[in-house]
């Protein structure tokens, strides 16, 4: 992959000057973290997520797909975890 791709790939990770801070990937893990104190199923940490973004105010909509390339992240980034069908936050461990 030549580097322009790859560069092109990292912009939705990281807030840029197209993706609003609320909206990049990293952003919207972070988001989805915060309300997996306990499993819960996809479909409501997806209900968790969008109200908690009304309530805080986010104007920047974020849609199902995005949800779900988020989740791709903390997935890959060893952070969460699906068990019986409920998604489950796993211990970040620094090594």
């Amino acid at each position: 992959m030549a580097a322009s791709q790859c560069r092109r790939k990292h912009k939705v990770i990281t807030p840029t000057k197209g993706i609003a801070p609320d909206r990049a990937l990293l952003s919207v893990g972070a988001q989805i973290l915060e309300q997996l104190s306990e499993p819960t199923s996809v479909s409501q940490t997806w209900y968790k997520v969008k109200a908690w973004r009304i309530e805080q105010g986010h104007k920047a909509p974020i849609s199902f797909g995005w949800f779900t390339l988020a989740l791709d992240i903390l997935f890959a980034m060893g952070l969460i975890e699906l068990r019986d069908g409920l998604l489950v936050r796993e211990e970040a461990h620094a090594s």
